[in-house]
């Protein structure tokens, strides 16, 4: 099964060209891709956008930081972007084939290597946080490399994740973590008043109460203010609609916005969504793009042409006379098709006059039904994995210790059940959620909730067998408590279900 993972590292570098160009020549590797690389000099930052398979990614991004540990010096360093490393941050995001746990592991590992290998110490933030406090990147760089630098050794809450309690003498400390995916956008204001920035950035951002999955702050940039800002979720808050917020902010001020910009890259859903919300497309859909139609059309084998084509790799993957996929890839399959039915029906009504009132719900419902889909698509491969996973486990455990090799089976096999497990409790939210629909949606379109329903009791009760499989597989004894926590949870998605 093919993975593919996303690295976004951002360097405390963004005025010397031949710098930048030496750190991303140290990450060239077979396998990883480099998608973007952006200078920005008023920052002086650049974020480089790598996708590749877990290990030459490791391997690319630790040797980007070795060449920027070895480049970038923070004492001499400034720019209008916070920065507490040479290496400042590093997320992994899941594309395919992976989940976001796995680039937890990614993390950690990489935070281990960054300090053995380059003596850089290293905090851990998002997903991958040790401690609560440090899940928000921007508590853990607050006081940047000159403040850190002066309390690492003798405050509690600034000692690293990894490493020894001082930074680097020059390049600091690296901030690495494992997130979905975010978009770097930036509104500039008609004003060089930087205090009306940090005005709209304390109104907007969701720490301070404004929209959930927004993160920001107001900078100096080209002799203008800026709105600096992370949007970590755009199917919960849209990029459209963070700009028209800060649009009105800055006219209760008395300026107006000069332009906008993404820094990096962005899925296309969310250009889709913002097409949708300045045009005012009534009944938009995502398929009503051409090039999205002739993908869902002309993909998969040219020979075979319509929907079948999507589809028809995978059956036939199923139908193969082999272990994988299997129920549980199948289970997770039923489940993601169950939550776009849905979604698809919430978003046939979103807008129209007749559900005018449930116009919140609906998006609601739509955000909650997408993340569920993207989660269900990422289980169909990680099912598969974690089967491989126990198969090598019990090849390794003839030639093992009898202790150590019932560890790892048991370790394999709560993987194993780990996956449909969390196939089960998506697919019953899905349920719940189609369930909410019915009343305030088309009821034309009855028939397709009816469709989702069944899909998703289906995934459920699949997913359910391949939990209950793993657990009988356990040995006698190993396994602690997974095994009775992972029953009193399926008891409980009974009751759900009903």
């Amino acid at each position: 099964m093919s993975v593919l993972i996303e690295c976004v590292p951002n360097f405390s570098e963004g005025r010397d060209k031949a710098r930048v160009d030496a750190i991303v020549a140290a990450m060239k590797r077979d396998g990883v891709y480099l998608l973007d690389c952006e200078m920005d000099a008023d920052h002086n930052r650049s974020v480089v956008t790598l996708v590749g398979d877990r290990e030459p990614l490791l391997a690319a991004v630790l040797a980007g930081i070795g060449k920027a540990t070895e480049l970038i010096d923070l004492n001499v360093q400034r720019g209008a972007h916070p920065r507490l490393g040479a290496t400042d941050v590093v997320p992994f995001i899941p594309i395919d084939g992976c989940t976001l746990e796995d680039c937890v592991q990614m993390a950690r590992e990489l935070g281990q290597k960054i300090w053995e290998q380059h003596r850089v110490p290293v905090y851990f933030y998002e997903a991958a946080a040790t401690r609560l406090e440090r899940t928000n990147l921007e508590n853990v760089r607050r006081g940047q490399f000159e403040g850190i630098r002066e309390e690492i050794a003798t405050v509690e809450a600034r000692r690293p994740d990894v490493g020894e309690a001082r930074l680097h003498p020059t390049a600091g400390a690296v901030i690495v973590g494992a997130r979905k995916f975010l978009v770097a956008y930036n509104v500039y204001l008609q004003t060089k008043n930087v205090d009306i920035a940090k005005k709209i950035a304390k109104a907007v951002r969701f720490s301070s109460g404004g929209f959930r999955a927004v993160k920001g702050m107001g900078v100096e940039v080209r002799g203008q203010a800026q709105v600096s800002m992370n949007l970590t979720d755009t199917d919960l808050t849209p990029m459209a609609r963070v700009f028209e917020f800060v649009k009105r902010e800055a006219e209760r001020y008395g300026v107006g916005v000069e332009s906008s910009e993404i820094v990096g890259l962005v899925p296309k859903r969310a250009l889709e969504d913002a097409a949708e919300w300045f045009l005012r497309v009534e009944n938009f859909n995502s398929s009503m793009i051409l090039e999205n139609r002739l993908a869902a059309v002309i993909g998969g084998k040219q020979a075979v042409g319509g929907l079948r084509a999507g589809v028809e790799p995978f059956i036939e993957q199923l139908a193969a006379p082999t272990a994988v996929p299997g129920g549980g890839s199948a289970s997770a399959a039923a489940g993601a098709m169950a939550a776009g039915l849905a979604a698809m029906v919430a978003g046939m009504s979103r807008g129209k006059k007749a559900y005018a009132a449930y116009d919140a719900e609906l998006s609601a419902a739509l955000a909650t039904l997408n993340k569920l889909r993207e989660d269900m698509k990422s289980a169909i491969d990680a099912d598969a994995q974690s089967y491989e996973a126990v198969v090598a486990a019990c090849k390794a455990q003839k030639t093992s210790l009898p202790e150590e090799g019932s560890a790892r089976v048991a370790a394999a096999l709560q993987g194993a059940a780990e996956v449909p497990l969390r196939v089960a409790a998506l697919a019953a939210q899905v349920v719940q959620w189609v369930s909410e629909l019915r009343g305030k949606t088309n009821p034309r379109m009855a028939s397709d909730l009816t469709v989702a329903n069944a899909l998703a009791r289906a995934a459920a009760a699949g997913a359910r067998a391949n939990v209950e499989i793993n657990l009988e597989a356990f040995e006698p004894g190993t396994g602690g408590e997974f095994p009775a926590q992972a029953r009193a949870r399926l008891a409980e998605l009974d009751k759900i279900l009903g």
